[in-house]
């Protein structure tokens, strides 16, 4: 048999990259496959800000990975993050039902992974805009998450772009895998698609889940998913998931659930190419969230942005219209995220009185000023400090707003039209701790890996800011590493 590759890496994201350099570095010939076109290069990792949970001792323990010493360096406050903070985050937010072994990989091999990933050509940056707030004259970073990558998901994908250029790897575009192949004794030998064949001694999952299928959404995640709009690439539709569980491979994670944001209701349909993450409106901690009644319906100050953002998506889209509105007020407004407010075509509205501000949103004014006083009423005096969990919160209310609960009561008031955008979903296949695909039986299925939103098992109900790239590249970086290792014992030797 003439092999086409030693390892096959289906998907071009971040996962995918990492298992490719990986498995380059083995001295593995790798070859690449993208569903979409060259412009889809970097699947969903494009559309990211580029964040990534890891674990460090001190600030010096991050400078040392990332790319330019910043000037405000000496006045940045970071508390420390380690293995055991990580897993309490992941097993917090997911209500205790995150894989622990899969967990245990992730939070003690995430930091040595950073470090090899910088190895291979990825820049890292600490995140001052969007993960801290200055305070005192001291710029004081929140929620576990100060490190991002250099140009965000863009950079990310050209760098590894660029690493994967080096190395010798191949990418093939405009090719949708749709079918696993294997020899009589189960091996996968390949994957088809359409009515190509691709041969390899190993074969890495890494295209990511359904999430841009209306059809599965639908009927894995209920009624009214199939309205909501898409992050990220339109090319993850599950085709890759779908040809995985026809080998046997054993369903894995919590596939009725994903992960879902506050997206700007003007959005398109998919991801915007030129703005990606810039269309997500993640400052409502500070603000109050209604719907078209004017009414709240969570509690938007229940914990820090990066443990709550990504199951909010999923309360808007059960508002009428799947649609709700972030208010601020002069007070708040200088706390926005500039990127993401200020991007190109925002929906955004601008008066001087509730009553103006919700004809022009189009909320119902009656229901709306009624909010606003009930609000205003049950907020408190004490001391508002937007980097930790104030404790400011409201008394008497439903549904509360536990912290950053301010009065709205300076104009010009602000509004921003949000809709229900999801990121990826949480259902894949179950992989153990080397990224080897198990099957039904439990049993590694031989040759074939997995590693990204394809595999499930850690993500359920929600997820800690940034552990969705953590993950990809623990898993990503063994799955390419074992996948290599098996080709090179000889025993799927070419």
């Amino acid at each position: 048999m003439g092999y086409d590759a030693d390892v096959i890496v289906v998907g071009t994201g971040n996962a995918g990259f990492c298992a490719a350099h990986a498995a380059a570095e083995r001295g593995a010939r790798v070859l690449m496959l993208e569903k979409g076109p060259a412009t889809a290069i970097g699947g969903n990792t494009y559309f990211t800000a580029g964040a990534i949970r890891t674990t460090f001792s001190d600030l010096d323990d991050l400078v040392s990975v990332i790319d330019d010493p910043d000037e405000r360096l000496p006045h940045t406050d970071i508390a420390p993050y380690g293995p055991a903070d990580f897993a309490q985050d992941m097993s917090r937010v997911t209500l205790g039902r995150c894989d622990p072994e899969l967990t245990d990989a992730v939070v003690r091999g995430i930091a040595d992974t950073v470090r090899w990933m910088r190895e291979h050509g990825i820049r890292f940056r600490l995140q001052y805009e969007r993960q801290a707030y200055e305070v005192n004259g001291r710029h004081r970073f929140w929620g576990g998450l100060p490190l991002a990558t250099v140009d965000g998901g863009k950079g990310l994908v050209a760098q590894h772009l660029a690493e994967a250029e080096r190395n010798g790897v191949r990418i093939l575009c405009d090719t949708a895998v749709d079918r696993i192949l294997r020899d009589a004794d189960g091996r996968v030998t390949g994957v088809a698609a359409g009515g190509a064949e691709f041969r390899a001694g190993a074969v890495v999952l890494a295209a990511g889940g359904f999430q841009a299928s209306r059809v599965l959404r639908a009927q894995y995640l209920g009624p009214n998913w199939d309205l909501a709009k898409v992050r990220g690439t339109p090319y993850n539709t599950g085709s890759a998931l779908m040809a995985a569980l026809e080998v046997e491979a054993q369903p894995a994670g919590h596939w009725s659930g994903c992960h879902a944001v506050a997206w700007d209701a003007n959005a398109p349909d998919s991801g915007d190419l030129e703005l990606t993450n810039r269309l997500t409106k993640q400052s409502y901690p500070l603000s109050i969230v209604v719907n078209t009644a004017g009414r709240r319906f969570l509690d938007e100050g229940a914990e820090l942005r990066n443990y709550t953002y990504a199951k909010y998506g999923a309360e808007i889209l059960r508002q009428p219209g799947a649609l709700a509105f972030q208010l601020f007020d002069a007070k708040t407004a200088p706390l926005l995220r500039e990127a993401e407010y200020e991007a190109p075509g925002v929906s955004r509205y601008q008066a001087d009185s509730i009553a103006e501000l919700a004809e022009l949103a189009g909320i119902d004014p009656a229901g709306l000023a009624a909010t606003v006083e009930q609000y205003n009423a049950a907020t408190r005096p004490g001391t508002f400090d937007p980097a930790v969990k104030d404790g400011l919160g409201t008394t008497g209310l439903t549904p509360p707003k536990s912290n950053w609960a301010q009065p709205l009561d300076q104009p010009p008031y602000l509004a921003f039209a949000v809709t229900c955008g999801i990121t990826f979903t949480f259902g894949g296949v179950k992989i153990d701790t080397c990224g080897r695909v198990i099957n039904e039986a439990g049993a590694a299925i031989t040759g074939l890996f997995a590693a990204g939103e394809m595999a499930g098992g850690l993500f359920f109900h929600n997820y800690p800011g940034g552990s969705g790239l953590a993950a990809g590249s623990v898993f990503g970086r063994r799955a390419g590493a074992e996948a290599a290792t098996l080709v090179s014992s000889g025993l799927l030797a070419s």
